[in-house]
């Protein structure tokens, strides 16, 4: 597992491992995401949306677009 240590100004440098994994060339910005379990998620703010695939789960059945509208209408939005 790929370790960084916190300099004394709070900077770390990623690892070359994570660095390629993201993909990220010198000058590349990150995003971190806080879940709410606590973890923390570095995303590469250059990349592509298909890297957000499967991070929020599947529904174990799909939504129809009735439910979808009555939730719209429910919280003041236009279905």
């Amino acid at each position: 597992m790929p370790v960084a240590t916190l300099t004394s100004k709070g900077q770390i440098t990623l690892p070359k491992k994570i660095r390629e994994q993201l993909k990220l060339q010198p000058g590349d910005r990150v995003e971190f995401l806080v879940g709410t379990d606590g973890r923390i998620t570095v995303w590469p703010v250059t990349s592509d949306v298909t890297i957000l695939k499967g991070l929020i789960p599947k529904l174990k059945q799909p939504v129809t677009l009735e439910a979808m509208r009555a939730a719209i209408k429910q919280r003041g939005g236009q279905p």
